[in-house]
């Protein structure tokens, strides 16, 4: 069954990519889907920001919290958030 409401994303349904990046002088490995990968590295554009850099504010604010995600899921919540306040 389909409705005319729900389409795939733009270039399909994707796994996820691991890639390195480095926060604090350590290089850690992030799996993300490929349109969080978009989401941050647009947002570090718009901030004129290295994608690390960004990937190191978000990883501060996560350590921050009562209890911490992991780093991926605080990238996903982080990407998600903005792109719901933008819609709205």
């Amino acid at each position: 069954m389909t409705t005319n409401d729900i389409a795939p994303p733009a270039g399909g349904f994707a796994g996820p990519v691991k890639r390195s990046i480095t926060i604090a002088g350590h290089e850690t490995s992030i799996t993300l889907e490929p349109l969080f990968w978009q989401s941050l590295e647009e947002a570090a554009r718009l901030r004129s920001l290295p994608l690390s850099a960004l990937v190191a504010e978000i990883d501060a604010l996560r350590i921050l919290a009562a209890d911490p995600p992991n780093l991926a899921s605080a990238l996903r919540t982080w990407a998600l958030s903005g792109a719901i306040n933008r819609s709205s």
